[in-house]
């Protein structure tokens, strides 16, 4: 969030510090060249059962924007020993993407993970890549999964900003672990050994996580922490050893602002400086002579919602102290989307709708649950992740709790005292030690391919390449080898797979079996080096004709009914494929025009089959006046379109190309598409396009099939795996009204709702049982730089 962040300095004079600027550079260095991703994935459901499908909504972040990083995300199931289950892997616009995973009707009854991480994440830690639990449950296995709740509790103290000097208050968060479930409810009290009848402070715990107590503490005395639960566990835990120098940092972050308050003992360094950063970006900055209990002031309004990592160094910029805090918790930067015309029906499989209006926004995750159903959200939320565990990595329950509405500041910011920033290390920084970036982002699908001619490379030679997806051509590309027979494909979006035919361009004709093409990906699936975390799930015996919990009841009852959905649909399908009349100019628009090209917002101009079309011109002066908002200048020599006063992209083929196409002989052109706003290939823009596609085999006054010319090769690229669909019932239709049960927890998924100018409306029927909803909506503001976030549950 660069163009929010504003860079705050605090100055004193102190002459020995002002050439000590090694850790300031060291973090320019650092930012510019080593952006830091995180993920965040919405889930349709908390849990699943074995045989059904995993949808998923991604969205991944570079720091606190959407990310222009990485076009591609990798996503994998595995079970607790590392093996991989399945996996799929999504392209990314604007850091945002959607898909599914089957899982299988095999699967055992377990605790599984999902890993998600883009190529730019694996030059990282693997810590920061998203790792998510995932309960799937199979009545037909002998073992069933139980919370563990015989594993014991432990605790770790922290004090703040590390240092615990004689003299000076400090505060200590309290950090419960446990491989089950630790206490939500527990105390605990401060002793001195010496004195172990006398409590010196007593405090209760937040939560699962953490607690807080504070202390001054005097030299020479040893002290000890007892914590016990309510159901009579009990832990002692030493604190550490009264100091008799150092400096302390004390941080208190309010909704002005967040002031930093500097002690110190037997000092003898001859300066200090502060530094502040958000996002590997310093954002504040003060140097002082030395530190006698000074209070420095840093104006919350100046900064955003996220942690701050303060850190303290002296004169030979060692840090001497350091802390995180979270700025503004008490105003949370969240805009929610505006519901209108909310229309509920309580009755079974009643017809319900709303409406959502365009904010800066052009889509929307919408998730709608049964509200007595759980959401992947309950724990881990789009705004946990953005503001917490997307930059700290260690195991916290239920971190959205921090960021629902009337959430405990004071938990989190003891959370944080108990945390380290591990994003990157100040020393190995200034000594130079920066990650080693391997493996760089790729661009959508790459191959990298190889021509030999006889079994020897065919240097410096043309090739032609002629794409088709499901049987329909969709592209012409030409390539120029290099010096040693290479070439690479890069930017292509496609499902499944893609046939390409290939054919040297050259004056000499050379039979087709003495060339070859090799492709080789060039992206792929990182193997996972680390350990799945520990499950906080037990195994237990089934026995026979035991009764399935409520929930697990209802997903078996539920994948039946679905089953009876999908069925109708198809069936539903095949009737209307069959009914439908052909129109020549559809076929045509879906012969040359791939999926990622298709929009409900499109005008399109059919060459083949409608004789009206004339061109004498220049194709892009003959749309001129033909299309509405459409304006094509001239610019210096060149026809640049323009839509509602934006620049909109052109592409030949389905291929970009540059505003210059005089060149393209009118002949050759079977259509030209317009595509007004957002469509799927447009990915870095969205404003809109012109789509020309050109005449090919079979294509001369009529619609047929191109018979691929005797002198092409064919193989097979892989793609996009396909998004399974999500089929809900549409009640209205006598097809679904004969349904003999309807237990859905599910009633409406939908990864990417658009908004245009009208609001956008979001139609769903109830299952036979809900009596309220739960509705998730999920984007982000791009103009103020805010995620999107509703989660409520209505009636």
């Amino acid at each position: 969030m660069v163009k929010k962040l504003l860079f705050i300095l605090a100055v004193a004079m102190v002459s020995d510090l002002s050439s000590q600027l090694k850790a300031e550079a060291a973090l320019e260095t650092f930012k510019e060249k080593y952006q830091q991703e995180k993920v965040h994935l919405l889930f349709d459901k908390n849990s699943y059962l074995a045989g059904e499908n995993l949808w998923f909504k991604s969205f991944v972040f570079d720091g606190y924007d959407p990310s222009m990083i990485s076009t591609n995300l990798f996503v994998e199931l595995y079970d607790q020993n590392k093996t991989q289950i399945a996996k799929t892997f999504v392209p990314l616009q604007n850091g945002r993407g959607s898909g599914s995973l089957a899982i299988p009707e095999t699967l055992k009854e377990n605790i599984y993970y999902i890993r998600a991480y883009t190529t730019w994440m694996t030059n990282f830690s693997e810590d920061f890549q998203l790792i998510r639990p995932v309960e799937i449950y199979n009545p037909s296995s002998p073992e069933k999964l139980v919370k563990d709740s015989l594993s014991a509790w432990s605790a770790v103290v922290y004090p703040e900003s590390g240092t615990f000097i004689e003299g000076i208050s400090t505060k200590f968060a309290v950090r419960l672990n446990s491989k089950g479930f630790t206490p939500s409810e527990w105390n605990g009290y401060v002793i001195d050994t010496e004195k172990p009848d006398i409590k010196i402070t007593s405090f209760t715990g937040f939560d699962e996580n953490v607690g807080a107590f504070e202390l001054i503490p005097q030299n020479g005395k040893n002290y000890q922490l007892i914590l016990s639960d309510t159901k009579g566990a009990k832990q002692n835990i030493n604190l550490p050893k009264v100091a008799s120098s150092g400096v302390h940092l004390k941080v208190k972050s309010g909704l002005e602002s967040v002031t930093l308050t500097l002690n110190g003992k037997n000092l003898s360094a001859s300066g200090y400086k502060i530094i502040g950063t958000m996002n590997s970006q310093m954002v504040y900055k003060a140097v002082v002579p030395k530190i006698t209990g000074q209070v420095l002031s840093i104006p919350a309004d100046k900064l955003v919602n996220g942690i701050l990592y303060i850190s303290v160094f002296d004169d030979q910029e060692n840090i001497v102290a350091q802390r995180l805090c979270f700025v503004q918790h008490e105003s949370l930067k969240i805009k929610r989307p505006d519901l209108q015309s909310l229309t509920l029906d309580e009755n079974p499989r009643a017809s319900n709708s709303f409406s959502i209006a365009k904010e800066n926004e052009s889509d929307y995750s919408v998730l709608i649950m049964d509200g007595t159903g759980k959401s992947s959200e309950d724990d881990n939320s789009l705004l946990s992740t953005l503001w917490l565990t997307g930059d700290v990595n260690s195991k916290i329950i239920a971190p959205a709790q921090y960021f629902k509405e009337k959430s405990n500041g004071e938990a989190l910011d003891a959370l944080l005292i108990s945390e380290k920033w591990k994003r990157f290390d100040w020393k190995m920084m200034m000594l130079g030690n920066y990650p080693v970036i391997k493996n760089k982002p790729e661009n959508y699908i790459s191959y990298k391919g190889k021509v030999s001619v006889q079994e020897k490379p065919a240097p410096n030679t043309d090739l032609n390449l002629v794409f088709s997806n499901s049987g329909q051509p969709t592209g012409f590309h030409q390539v120029k080898t290099d010096d040693k027979g290479f070439f690479t494909l890069n930017g292509l979006i496609f499902e499944d797979a893609l046939k390409v035919s290939y054919q040297l361009n050259t004056e000499q004709k050379i039979p087709k079996e003495q060339v070859q093409v090799i492709f080789q990906p060039g992206f792929d699936f990182v193997p996972y080096k680390g350990n799945m975390p520990e499950s906080r799930y037990q195994l237990v015996k089934r026995t026979p004709n035991e009764s399935l919990p409520d929930e697990v009841a209802k997903y078996v009852a539920n994948k039946k009914t679905q089953q009876i959905f999908n069925e109708k649909t198809t069936n539903i399908e095949e009737v209307k494929l069959k009914g439908k009349k052909k129109n020549l100019t559809k076929e045509l628009n879906n012969q040359l025009s791939s999926s990622l090209f298709r929009s409900v917002n499109e005008v399109v101009f059919d060459f083949v089959n409608d004789n009206t079309n004339n061109v004498t011109t220049n194709i892009l002066q003959w749309l001129q006046g033909r299309v509405a908002g459409l304006d094509i200048q001239s610019q210096a020599g060149s026809y640049v379109p323009m839509l509602r006063g934006s620049g909109v992209g052109i592409y030949l083929d389905e291929m970009p190309v540059s505003a210059d196409i005089s060149t393209l002989p009118v002949a050759d052109i079977a259509m030209v598409k317009v595509i007004k706003g957002y469509f799927a290939a447009g990915f870095g823009g969205g404003n809109g396009a012109i789509a020309i596609y050109t005449r090919r085999g079979g294509i001369t006054g009529s619609v047929n099939n191109s018979a691929r010319p005797s002198m092409l090769k064919q193989i097979s690229l892989k793609g996009y795996q396909k998004e399974a669909p999500f089929i809900s019932p549409d009640y209205s239709s006598e097809d679904f009204k004969n349904t003999p049960q309807d237990v859905r927890p599910v009633l409406y998924w939908n990864p990417y709702l658009e908004v245009r100018q009208e609001p956008a409306k979001v139609q769903f029927y109830n299952n036979d049982e809900a009596k309220n909803y739960r509705i998730i909506i999920l984007g982000y503001d791009k103009n103020n730089y805010v995620p999107v976030y509703y989660d409520d549950a209505v009636k």
